[in-house]
C-alpha cells in the first residue's frame, strides 16, 4: 500500500526473504533504507518475543525524531531564505544599477568617496569574467565537494564542533542532538538490546561528531566498569543535569525512563527556543537586508553632493 516504489520494492524483497526463512532484522539489514536504530530494535523485539511492541517505539522515537527536524528546518528557513535574497539583491545592484552610476560620476570627472568606489570596484570585479567565472567555479565546487565529503570524520571533526558554538544556533543543535542522544539510547535500552550495542548505535545515528566521541568515551567506561555517568562529566556537551539524571538512573535501574525524560525535557526546549528565534530572526533580518540596500544607495548617491560643487 506504500505510494513509494522503492519502498513497495524493498518490502517486496523482505518479504521474500522471510518466506525463505530469514528474520525480519535480518531482512531489513539487506537494506540501507533501514536505519541501524530500527533494524537493531527489531532484532530485540524478535528475540524477546515482543516484536509488536517494539514496532510502536521505533514508530514513536521515529515521529519525534522527524518532528526536531522539522523545528531546525523551521527555524533555518527564514534567515536562508533572506540571506539568498540579500545576495541576489546585492548582485543585482552591482551588475546592473552601480555601472550606470560609474558612468555619470566618470562623466564629471570628480573624485569618488571611499564607499563608492568600493561599490564601483566591487561592480568592476564581479562584471568581469576573468573573475566571476573563477568565482562561481570555486563556489560551486566547494559545494559540491563538500557534499560529497560531509560525512567523512574529517570534515565533521571540523563542521560538528563550530555548530555547537555558533552564536543564535548553536544551543538549538545543541538541545537537538541531545534529544536525539537520549531517546534513541532510551529506546533502544527499553527494546532489550544489550548496552554495548545500543551504544554502538547511538554513536552512529547520534548525527554530530562531538556526541560520537563522548559515546565512544561511554562504551570504554562501561567495559573497564564506570559506568556512564563519570565519562560523560569529561565532555562539556553534557550539561551537569544529564550526567546527574543518567547516574540516578543507572543507580536505581530506571536508565531509560530517566533517559526519556532527558529527551523530552530537550525537545520542550527545542520548541521554546525554535520559537523565540522565529520571533527574533524576522525583525532582525529585515534590518540587515535593510541596511545591505540603503548603505548601497547611500554610498550611491554620496558623490552627488561633490558633482554639484564642481558643477558650480
Amino acid at each position: 500500500q506504500s505510494e513509494s516504489a522503492r519502498l513497495r520494492e524493498i518490502l517486496s524483497e523482505a518479504r521474500a526473504s522471510v518466506e525463505r526463512g530469514t528474520s525480519l532484522s535480518e531482512a531489513m539489514r539487506d537494506h540501507r533504507e533501514f536505519p541501524p536504530l530500527m533494524v537493531a530494535m527489531v532484532q530485540a523485539g524478535e528475540t524477546g518475543g515482543f516484536l509488536d511492541a517494539t514496532m510502536g517505539q521505533i514508530a514513536t522515537s521515529l515521529e519525534a525524531d522527524l518532528l526536531l527536524r522539522g523545528k531546525i528546518k523551521a527555524a533555518l528557513t527564514y534567515p536562508v531564505a533572506v540571506f539568498v535574497i540579500a545576495i541576489l539583491v546585492v548582485i543585482g545592484m552591482l551588475l546592473f544599477v552601480v555601472p550606470v552610476f560609474e558612468g555619470l560620476f566618470e562623466s564629471f570627472g570628480s573624485e569618488l568617496p571611499g564607499p563608492t568606489q568600493f561599490l564601483v570596484t566591487l561592480s568592476q570585479l564581479i562584471s568581469s569574467p576573468a573573475v566571476f567565472v573563477p568565482t562561481l567555479v570555486v563556489v560551486i565546487g566547494g559545494g559540491l565537494l563538500y557534499r560529497r565529503y560531509k560525512a567523512t570524520p574529517a570534515v565533521r571533526g571540523v563542521i560538528d564542533p563550530v555548530k555547537f558554538r555558533l552564536p543564535v544556533f548553536g544551543g538549538l543543535f545543541r538541545k537537538v542532538a541531545l534529544a536525539r542522544f537520549s531517546r534513541n539510547f532510551s529506546s533502544l535500552l527499553r527494546a532489550g538490546v544489550p548496552i554495548l550495542a545500543s551504544l554502538d548505535i547511538v554513536g552512529e545515528t547520534s548525527g554530530n561528531i562531538v556526541i560520537a566521541r563522548a559515546v565512544a568515551d561511554i562504551q570504554t567506561g562501561v567495559r573497564e566498569g564506570s559506568g556512564i555517568a563519570k565519562p560523560l562529566e569529561a565532555h562539556t556537551v553534557f550539561p551537569e543535569m544529564v550526567v546527574d539524571m543518567i547516574q540516578v538512573g543507572e543507580e536505581t535501574g530506571n536508565l531509560d525512563e530517566m533517559l526519556e525524560k532527558i529527551a523530552d525535557f530537550y525537545d520542550q526546549e527545542v520548541s521554546a527556543t525554535t520559537e523565540q528565534l522565529m520571533a527574533l530572526i524576522e525583525p532582525v533580518m529585515v534590518v540587515i537586508l535593510g541596511g545591505i540596500v540603503g548603505g548601497m544607495i547611500i554610498a550611491l548617491y554620496l558623490p552627488i553632493f561633490s558633482i554639484f560643487e564642481v558643477v558650480q
